[in-house]
């Protein structure tokens, strides 16, 4: 029997993947406990409309990234920091006052876990890091650290 998974099923399939199931574990197991739907036209439409507005929507947020990227590429972002004499930042300049910075001056929003920097910048001076807005589309921000 040809069932639609409702939930990932260790040792059987993942969620929204049909499987062939024997009738005994369909209708005794799989069906009381909620997991699975009978693969008739019906649920077959469902599951395919679900795929397709899903496609839809990760292809919406792919379009807003590139946007984003657009965006993002040209700026030079400047963030001005305590600083002892010698160079050295008082604390750190970290991913969420990065992101909090580029939405206060140019009100782009991006999530601070999007962000990668290997380390939190501690000196004065230019940076380049990257910013991953969605799979396969990243974009280099330019950042410069200045003295208050």
């Amino acid at each position: 029997m040809k069932v639609i998974l409702k939930a990932d099923i260790k040792g059987v399939g993942k969620k929204d993947q049909i499987i062939n199931a024997s009738d005994g574990y369909a209708t005794n197991y799989l069906f009381p406990k909620n997991l699975a739907v009978p693969a008739d036209k019906g649920n077959m439409n469902n599951l395919n409309a679900k795929k397709s507005s899903e496609e839809h929507r990760k292809e919406l947020e792919r379009e807003e990234a590139r946007k984003t990227a657009k965006k993002i590429e040209g700026i030079l972002l400047k963030m001005p920091v305590k600083a002892g004499e010698n160079g050295k930042v008082f604390g750190s300049v970290t991913t969420k006052e990065i992101a909090e910075a580029l939405d206060k001056q140019y009100q782009i929003k991006v999530d601070k876990k999007k962000i990668m920097l290997e380390e939190p910048i501690k000196t004065l001076g230019m940076f380049s890091i990257e910013i991953k807005l969605y799979e396969a589309i990243s974009t280099k921000l330019k950042i410069s650290i200045l003295a208050q």
